[in-house]
């Protein structure tokens, strides 16, 4: 079985919101600008509120921002 992820869309998602930044998507949910950095790359994976607050942000269920798979580099 290969490593477990959470992927997200969210940099496709600020794009499809008027070219949204990063610090601009960062100061809505509360966080910094490195956090969304490391969310965006898939190096961190954030809490369920934070999850929460991202879908929030852009009006979608979190299942639509989120998904969770395993690493098809592994598989």
């Amino acid at each position: 079985m290969g490593k477990v992820l959470v992927g997200n869309h969210i940099r496709k998602l600020r794009f499809n919101h008027n070219e949204m930044t990063q610090q601009q998507l960062a100061d809505k949910v509360g966080v910094t600008r490195q956090t969304i950095v490391a969310l965006e790359k898939g190096n961190y994976s954030p809490s369920l509120e934070l999850a929460f607050r991202i879908a929030h942000a852009f009006n979608l269920p979190l299942e639509e921002v989120f998904f969770y798979g395993q690493n098809s580099e592994e598989e």
